[in-house]
C-alpha cells in the first residue's frame, strides 16, 4: 500500500479514538464531580524505503500514533444548593466508598441517606469515614459537615453535638493512573494505594460540577468531525489517482 494512504488510515485511527473520548467528555457535561479526558499524540517514524538511491532522511514515513489519554483534574465550577448533605472537594481529593466491587473513589458529593441510616451516594455506595461507614441515628436532625470532614448533628431534642463520623478523603500519587469504571467512580489501579488527604477541605451545601468546557468540546467535536472527512477525501483522490495510473500503463503497448 502506499504511504500516503498508510499515513491518512494512521491519522483517521488516532481522530477515531479522540471522537470517542470527546463524546464521552459532552455526554458528561452535566455528571456532578465529572472529571474530562484528553488525549496525547505523537510522531511515529517507521522505516519504509529501502532502496540505495533514497537518501536516509527520505527512508523514514512519519506517522500519527495514539499515545495514551489523561485525567484533566483541574476544579470543576461550583454550585451552590444548600442541601446540608451536597459537599464540594476543594483541592485533589476523593471521597471513599464502598461499592460491591470493593473500595472506590468519587469527586461527587452529592450525597444522601439511606433508610438504614447510612451516608450513601446518589448511586447508594456507602460513603465512608475514617472508622468505617457513616451511619446516622433516626433522631439525628441539623447535619453539620465541618470543613476537614467531620459530621456532628443534633441529636433528638439534646443540644449538644453528637459526632457521627469523620468523611475519609483520599489523593493518589500517580492520580493518572487511577482507572474509570462508570458509575462517576475511580479504582486505584494496580500499585497505586491511597493516602490520607490532609490539604483538601470540603464545603457543605455546595457540589463540585463537571469540568468539561460545553463549548470548547462540541468545537472540538466539529474540527476531528471535518479533518476525517477531509482525509477521507484525499485517500479516495489518492486511490483514484493510483488506479488511473494502472489503467494508462495497462494501455502501453510492449
Amino acid at each position: 500500500m502506499q504511504n500516503a494512504l498508510l499515513i491518512g488510515l494512521s491519522k483517521q485511527m488516532v481522530l477515531e479514538r479522540q471522537i470517542d473520548v470527546v463524546a464521552n467528555n459532552i455526554a458528561n457535561m452535566n455528571t456532578n464531580g465529572f472529571k474530562a479526558d484528553r488525549s496525547l499524540f505523537e510522531e511515529y517514524l517507521s522505516s519504509s524505503a529501502h532502496e540505495d538511491n533514497f537518501a536516509p532522511r527520505d527512508r523514514r514515513v512519519s506517522f500519527v500514533q495514539d499515545r495514551a489519554t489523561y485525567h484533566d483534574f483541574s476544579q470543576g465550577p461550583t454550585e451552590e444548593t444548600k442541601n446540608p448533605l451536597d459537599v464540594e472537594i476543594d483541592g485533589g481529593g476523593f471521597l471513599a466508598v464502598q461499592t460491591p466491587a470493593g473500595e472506590r473513589y468519587t469527586r461527587d458529593g452529592s450525597l444522601q441517606i439511606n433508610n438504614q441510616g447510612q451516608l450513601v451516594t446518589a448511586e447508594g455506595y456507602q460513603v465512608l469515614g475514617n472508622s468505617g461507614p457513616i451511619v446516622f441515628q433516626q433522631t439525628d436532625h441539623d447535619v453539620s459537615i465541618a470543613a476537614d470532614g467531620e459530621i456532628s448533628v443534633q441529636e433528638g431534642t439534646s443540644r449538644t453535638d453528637s459526632i457521627r463520623g469523620k468523611l475519609r478523603l483520599v489523593s493518589f500519587a500517580q492520580a493518572q493512573s487511577l482507572l474509570k469504571e462508570g458509575s462517576n467512580l475511580y479504582s486505584p489501579g494496580e500499585g497505586n494505594a491511597p493516602i490520607a488527604d490532609t490539604e483538601s477541605t470540603v464545603r457543605q451545601g455546595f457540589i463540585e460540577k463537571s469540568n468539561v468546557n460545553s463549548v470548547t468540546e462540541m468545537s472540538r467535536m466539529i474540527e476531528i468531525s471535518r479533518t476525517y472527512a477531509q482525509i477521507a477525501t484525499l485517500l479516495q483522490q489518492q486511490s483514484d489517482l493510483h488506479k488511473s495510473a494502472i489503467e494508462k500503463l495497462a494501455d502501453v503497448p510492449t
